[in-house]
Parts: C-alpha cells; structure tokens; sequence
C-alpha cells in the first residue's frame, strides 16, 4: 500500500528515514495496514493481508496498556509525540526491547481516521545502559551492589517506613592477613565471605559490600530477633569452615552489629556500626545487637 502525500508528510515530519526505522501505519483500532519490511528483520512475522495484526500484538503483556493509551492519545491529538518505550516478543521468543513515537492521520477535514508510528530497537542503548549501572553500582571483586547502591538503598527504606534490620559484618584481622598472606589471598577471603552470605541469607535480603573488608546487609521486613538468628548462623557457620585460600588452608572470622533501620540513614548506620565496635572489642568473632547485652559469642 502506497503512502499518500499527507501522510508522507506526517512520517518526515516525525523522524527522518533510517534503515534500522520501522515504519507502521495503524487505523484507528489500532490494527495495522502497513508495516515496513525493517519489522520482520528485526524478528516479528506480519501476516500478508489487507488487516493485519494489531499494534499491541507486536508487544510484551505488561508494556500494552501503556503503548495502547500512547495510540490512542496520538489520534486525539493529546500528548506530546514522545517515545515509549516497551518489550516486545519476536518470532525467535527473545525478549527485546523498542521504543515507539506515533502521530495521527488526518484527513483534509481534520478528522483523525489512523496513525503513523516509528518503531526501532533499543537492544544496544539498554544493553549499554545496564553495563554503566553495573559499573556504577557493583564491586567488581564480588559482585555485589557497593557502597553508592547500599546508601540509595537504605535510603529509599527510611524514606518509605520500611520495617527491617542493617547487619555490619567485618572479617576480622583483615589486614593481617594481607600482610601475611598477600592481597590475593585477601581477595580470595572477601570473595568466598561474599559467597557464604549469598547462600545463607534469604532472597530479599541485599547484600553489599561498602569498604575494604566491610559488607552491609539489609533485611527487609524483618524482626531484631530474627535479624540475629540470621546473622548469628552465618558468623558461627564462617568459623566452623577452614576454607582453603590460596596455599594455605586456615578459619576466617567476621563480627557484626545489628541495628533496627530507624527514621534517618546516618542514625541506622551508626547504630550498626556502634554495635559492629561493640562485637570487636568484646573479642571479635560474635554478632553484637544495637543494646547491650545482646551480644552471641561463638
């Protein structure tokens, strides 16, 4: 099907033409009457008939409502023309991802009587985006989220109420055994201590790490009692495993402070890491909770 003049004009007026553009014309219910040949390259089978698929079968379940009120704003002339962005499910069931900009078709009358979008893939720019997160807001060593992600975290906690705990674990003589055995070995014990808190703790805990031998766990929706008893067993179950790092074979200890998250992040932390001193000064090797006398030695 031939574009006509105006709307030639509406799809050069919207973006200009490039390869990787897939161009859609839709009518007003938002079944699809032209599809550039760009759609099946990029993955998706359009049927050869006069009223093909609809605009929302090219796109994941949960992105639909948002693209459909994006259409139908487009043909009442409200919004601003801007890119969506959504999920779609190709033909080789990957999960990719697009974004979408739609203008109405008029007649001389004015009268909407379809649309036409602009559809490309966005697969790289997110892919990319993900990567500068990782960066941003991972320890390269373990893994885990860092120092900057722990504080948004615990700040979005304090900011919406959220009931829970802030453990504190430290390896204890951290820099001993740096000094004994290398940094490479040191790296060795932070990565392994990494990987006992990964399987121990519970799947909505976070866990990351915020200094040198530091690791900070958030737990959410959960009672000082039960923040103990978790973290009691992994400071116990630590002790009780002499892992082999490097060349050597030898136990590696951590303390550790709990303290309930409170109405401000500086208090919380503090709290915690008054309970993390408190556990080092009683000997290390023992979980310390943020009121005296509710230390656990192993």
């Amino acid at each position: 099907m031939d574009f006509t003049i105006k709307e030639s004009s509406a799809l050069y007026g919207l973006l200009a033409e490039t390869t990787s553009d897939v161009i859609l014309k839709t009518d007003l219910a938002g079944n699809i009457v032209h599809a550039s040949p760009s759609l099946e390259r990029l993955g998706f089978r359009v049927p050869n008939m006069l009223i093909g698929p609809r605009l929302l079968d090219l796109v994941a379940p949960e992105a639909r409502e948002e693209v459909e009120r994006t259409h139908a704003d487009a043909i009442a002339g409200l919004g601003d023309e801007h890119w969506v962005e959504f999920p779609a499910i190709t033909t080789d069931s990957r999960q990719r991802w697009f974004e979408i900009r739609t203008r109405a078709l008029t007649d001389e009358s004015g009268k909407a009587y379809g649309a036409l979008s602009i559809m490309r893939s966005i697969d790289e720019r997110r892919d990319l985006e993900a990567q500068l997160f990782a960066a941003t807001y991972t320890d390269p060593l373990t893994k885990l989220t860092n120092r900057a992600a722990f504080i948004s975290m615990l700040e979005h906690m304090v900011d919406k109420e959220m009931d829970g705990c802030l453990a504190m674990f430290s390896i204890d003589f951290f820099r001993t055994i740096n000094m004994k055995f290398g940094q490479t070995t040191g790296d060795e014990v932070l990565v392994v201590f990494a990987d006992l808190l990964r399987e121990m703790l519970r799947a909505d805990d976070i866990i990351s790490r915020i200094g040198s031998e530091r690791f900070a766990v958030l737990l959410p929706r959960t009672t000082p009692q039960q923040a103990e008893a978790i973290c009691s067993r992994v400071i116990a179950t630590l002790a009780e495993l002499r892992q082999k790092v490097g060349e050597s074979r030898f136990a590696i200890t951590a303390s550790a402070g709990v303290a309930c998250i409170g109405e401000s992040l500086d208090s919380t932390i503090e709290r915690a890491e008054m309970a993390l001193f408190v556990a080092k000064a009683k000997g290390r090797n023992r979980l310390e909770m943020e009121r005296a006398g509710r230390g656990v030695s192993h």
